[in-house]
């Protein structure tokens, strides 16, 4: 049915796919919402933000202000968990209008006993709205307007503050509109901010040739905890299978003792629900996850939806599997890549209700039996985007706290689905930017587009998977350098150890990948081995738990500089009680020295006013007067975090 209104609302801001898709935020922050809101003519219009937690019963209402030019906007604070709706409704403000007319009429010498009638008819209109104290100034406003011989006193009234405030505060709201409901989901705060550390548990040993187990992982947790990590990610812990089992760097054919692939899950000894054997039991994984807690650590799991030849389901549901004409399956493929070892999910087998209620099962296995509260999920973007936002959403549901890593270095577009449909972050294209350029070109695409309103970064410098070209020189300035950026750009970040702090840098030959890949084998790694690296990496590590600038992506701007291989940025937190800025030369060989410019709109500062940066790295102060300030990089430090004091 058609709505008789005169308002028009649009450009409603922030909103996503305009509406499919809800933004994203944690615990804790501000969303500025903005919109137009105009109407015909020339009367006074009026506009409020309207916001609802899914578990309160009523809305509340957000006045909002004109920013000019039929702009409005108003900020709301996200405090709990879940779903917020928010719309705008915009009225003609008749009251208002008419309060604004009346002054402008006394102002031109007019007589105006029709229009003080008029004004006694809007106050009796929000006398039964008011409370108890307002009563006895409106009785008094509608007497005065209305009698002829208290002319001087309605004219008073007319203009007076105390009814414009009334007029605000109780509007009548005529021909009134509403914007279409927009949705954010708010997770805790660890979806912001998180550090994460990935190992292969079974090379957690310290003696060698042994396999390692949970136990063993225990005996890591001080060390990973000294670094500053509060996410470990394992690999997959599951059975692994024994039919096309591959051998070291990736053979076709597994040599005897040979450990197969943790992503090839399954085999006689269980599949998605169960631990690898020689790892240890359900309680030992259990007494990890409990363990971990206590140093501040939460377990991530690499959910990976994929099965070994020998895994349960290929017997006990084989149609949840495509089988050829020949009776075979067709393992996975990644042309030129292929994976013997594993046989893909068929999601389009008409069975699909079972199989997605199955995987969600596996999922929520892990969190009510084990308290795993965080998931890396292996190649998500070869399954259906739809079965991800259904499984996300039944996850959430009962569980609020879980979040997802994607682990997707595909197309844009592809990445970016995938984070609409709920993981809370995403790999990123961060492990191939090299160059300044490149890092300020991708930083504001992801600050400034709309990608900022639910694409989390989590930068990663490496991974099983990938051992970039940049890397491959083993130069220590690089892998210092990687880190720095990664962890004072994005709020998240990791890697994958000890490989990275180590510096392990042999390639096969021609590409990203390890030479003797750890996913093939078991390494025998000297966990107590220190270096400039891991002391390095735990002292940024802590800086950022310190620092609330460093604990969010957005905002931040990049600072001029004289040199293309030095790169400045300022960042902040939303009330700017925490500011900081980093400074890092690119050129891994040679000493940089360069001026960098100093934002001093951005600080709020005048040139010439003195501000104090502490070097939170080496401790050293200075105090800088001027827009333009002199530093000098080593390959040895090739980077400054200043915190700014003003």
């Amino acid at each position: 049915m058609q709505k008789q209104t005169r308002v028009i609302i649009e450009q409603v801001s922030p909103q996503l796919d305009g509406g499919v898709f809800p933004i994203k935020r944690v615990v804790g922050q501000t969303i500025e919402v903005t919109a137009h809101v105009f109407a015909d003519g020339h009367d006074v219009v009026a506009a409020s933000l309207w916001i609802q937690h899914e578990n309160e019963k009523k809305a509340q209402e957000i006045r909002m202000n004109p920013t000019g030019n039929d702009e409005w906007e108003a900020s709301f604070v996200v405090n709990n968990q879940g779903y917020y709706t928010y719309y705008i409704e915009g009225w003609v403000d008749q009251a208002l209008n008419w309060q604004h007319g009346t002054e402008r009429k006394i102002k031109d010498g007019q007589y105006l006993r029709s229009e003080l009638l008029e004004g006694a008819l809007y106050c009796e209109a929000i006398l039964k709205k008011v409370s108890a104290a307002h009563k006895p100034f409106l009785k008094e406003a509608i007497e005065a307007l209305q009698e002829e011989k208290l002319y001087d006193k309605g004219i008073a009234i007319a203009l007076s503050e105390e009814l414009h405030n009334l007029f605000t505060q109780f509007p009548t709201r005529e021909l009134s509109n509403q914007s279409d409901p927009l949705r954010v989901y708010v997770d805790r705060k660890k979806a912001l901010f998180s550090t994460w550390y990935e190992f292969f548990p079974r090379s957690a040993a310290q003696e060698l040739g042994k396999h390692g187990t949970f136990k063993d992982c225990e005996a890591l947790l001080p060390r990973v905890a000294a670094m500053g990590f509060d996410t470990l990610y394992f690999p997959p812990i599951h059975p692994i299978g024994e039919v096309n089992r591959k051998g070291k760097n990736n053979a076709t054919a597994a040599e005897p003792g040979d450990v197969g692939s943790p992503w090839g899950i399954g085999s006689q000894y269980g599949g998605h629900k169960a631990v690898h054997p020689e790892l240890g039991s359900i309680d030992d994984f259990k007494s990890l996850v409990q363990k971990a807690q206590e140093y501040g650590i939460e377990i991530a799991m690499d959910f990976a939806l994929q099965a070994a030849p020998d895994h349960p389901y290929v017997k006990e549901h084989p149609q949840w599997f495509k089988w050829r004409p020949d009776g075979t399956v067709q393992y996975a493929e990644n042309p030129p890549k292929k994976y013997q070892d594993i046989l893909p999910i068929y999601f389009e087998t008409p069975d699909w209700k079972a199989l997605w209620d199955e995987l969600l099962s596996a999922m929520l296995y892990w969190i009510e039996t084990c308290n795993i509260r965080v998931f890396r999920v292996d190649n998500p973007h070869t399954k259906p985007y739809y079965f991800w936002g259904w499984l996300i959403e039944e996850v959430k549901k009962q569980h609020p706290d879980i979040l997802f890593l994607s682990e997707s270095f595909t197309r844009p577009k592809v990445m970016h689905e995938l984070a609409k449909q709920g993981f809370t972050q995403s790999y990123s294209y961060f492990t191939w930017r090299n160059s300044k350029a490149e890092l300020i070109e991708y930083m504001t695409e992801l600050t400034q587009s709309n990608q900022k309103e639910f694409f989390r970064p989590n930068f990663w410098p490496n991974t099983p998977d990938i051992l970039p070209y940049a890397l491959q020189t083993g130069h220590e300035s690089v892998y210092l350098h990687k880190y720095f950026l990664a962890a004072t750009l994005s709020s998240s970040v990791g890697i994958y150890g000890p490989a990275y702090e180590y510096m392990v840098s042999a390639p096969m030959p021609g590409k990203e990948e390890y030479h003797q890949s750890e996913k093939y084998e078991i390494y025998h790694w000297d966990w107590n081995h220190q270096n400039k690296l891991t002391t390095l990496i735990g002292r940024l590590n802590r800086l950022r738990h310190e620092h609330a600038s460093l604990q969010q992506t957005n905002n931040i701007q990049f600072c001029a500089t004289d040199s293309d291989q030095v790169i400045a940025y300022h960042k902040w937190d939303d009330e700017k009680s925490d500011e900081t800025l980093m400074i890092c030369s690119i050129d891994p060989y040679q000493i940089k020295q360069a001026w960098v410019q100093l934002p001093l709109q951005s600080l709020g500062i005048a040139e010439g006013r003195p501000i104090r940066v502490v070097e939170l790295i080496t401790g050293n102060t200075y105090i800088w007067d001027r827009e333009w300030n002199f530093v000098e990089l080593h390959p040895s430090l090739p980077f400054h975090l200043f915190k700014i004091y003003k």
